[in-house]
């Protein structure tokens, strides 16, 4: 399960972050939960890799330190690994604002495995493998669904992106699946959440601005 931070930076005390930005792991037989992974600022969607059978998530990383920083990201997460949230991001680069500093917390810290850019609020994602309704050309990778920027200029994000696999790794650049939700003053139409494969091996996408459902399937 995943759990976001309650702040941007810690700002409001650590206290409150106990048991926040992390994955828990909970047993449905005895209801116990423990920590799986920490320092994920915000993770949002997760699925399981079908060829290594990693978990993997996507994080929505801190903000207010620019336009370009700090990238969001999808990782597959390691049992009991530290991603750096608040102390670090991506691995050891040091979030000054953070006081005490923790060197010792961001010596731990993991580095994602792949970078999806700054701001781009990415939430939903589906591995692709069980998509039969879709092109070839989209059936060996992920789908993550971009909310968009807030605070950013010029936005990102707001679309739904393509990262392609290769033996249970990401193997090239993102390319995009689902566009055309700014218009051109660049006021969203709509904005990606959720992804799922239905049963008849399409996608579905949840989009929270347009209030629809979008199905995206191969041309017959």
């Amino acid at each position: 399960m995943t759990v976001g931070s309650n702040s941007n930076v810690g700002e409001n005390g650590l206290a409150i972050e106990e048991g926040r930005a992390m994955i828990w792991e909970l047993d449905r037989a005895s209801g116990r939960m423990r920590p799986f992974a920490t320092g994920l600022r915000n993770p949002n969607g997760l699925d399981w890799e079908p060829v290594t059978g990693a978990l993997w998530t996507a994080v929505n990383e801190r903000d207010e330190i620019g336009s370009d920083l700090v990238p969001d990201y999808v990782t597959a997460v390691r049992d009991g690994a530290f991603y750096g949230w608040p102390y670090s991001y991506y691995g050891h680069h040091v979030d000054v604002r953070v006081q005490p500093p923790r060197p010792d917390l961001v010596a731990r810290a993991v580095v994602p495995d792949y970078a999806l850019g700054p701001h781009t609020a990415s939430l939903g994602i589906a591995f692709t493998q069980r998509g039969t309704a879709l092109p070839d050309a989209w059936r060996q990778g992920l789908a993550v669904a971009q909310h968009g920027s807030w605070n950013r200029r010029p936005k990102s994000g707001y679309k739904l992106i393509y990262v392609p696999f290769e033996n249970g790794r990401p193997a090239g650049a993102p390319r995009d699946l689902l566009t055309g939700f700014l218009d051109a003053d660049e006021q969203a139409r709509g904005r990606p959440v959720g992804v799922a494969i239905d049963r008849r091996g399409a996608l579905l996408i949840a989009d929270d601005v347009g209030n629809t459902i979008w199905r995206v399937a191969a041309a017959r």
